[in-house]
């Protein structure tokens, strides 16, 4: 069943003074999803440019929807600006794609392994994007070794 796309044009606003930007969305997440709390979508923000996250809930009346520096470059907005956004809630599986390298490493260490499938698909995604951020392969391999460490020490991101 292809559910119902919610479609708003929204002010596109400022996170306190933090270079990052939100915006709210205006409807009932409970009568639309039957959540109260965060609420995992698929959005497209002026026909353009997609983007999986959640609506969260902060300390405000309504949920909200985070707009990343790289979406508001792509879409060419900045605070203040109006944007279209178009969402569906997310019911995929959200699984992080782990290169070869990085799953020898785990198959190594199989407890930091098991400590990493329990944690949260952002988290998870966090380490894997550091890792293959690194420029060099040496900094890749201290990396690697460095987020085991980390997930054996219990730390949840980076």
């Amino acid at each position: 069943m292809m559910q119902d796309k919610i479609e708003f044009t929204a002010l596109i606003q400022q996170n306190g003074e933090m270079d990052a930007a939100f915006v709210e969305f205006p409807f009932s997440t409970v009568e639309l999803f039957g959540k109260k709390g965060h609420v995992k979508i698929k959005a497209t923000f002026d026909n353009k440019v997609e983007y999986r996250g959640s609506l969260a809930k902060m300390k405000s009346d309504c949920h909200i929807l985070g707009l990343t520096q790289d979406i508001r470059k792509q879409l060419g907005k900045t605070f203040g600006d109006k944007v279209l956004v178009s969402l569906i809630e997310d019911k995929e599986e959200r699984t992080v794609e782990i290169a070869d390298d990085i799953a020898f490493v785990f198959n190594e260490n199989p407890e930091a392994k098991a400590l990493f499938d329990k944690m949260s698909y952002t988290h998870r995604k966090e380490y894997i994007r550091w890792i293959e951020e690194a420029k060099k392969s040496e900094t890749r391999e201290n990396r690697k070794v460095k987020m085991i460490q980390m997930i054996l020490d219990g730390k949840k991101g980076i």
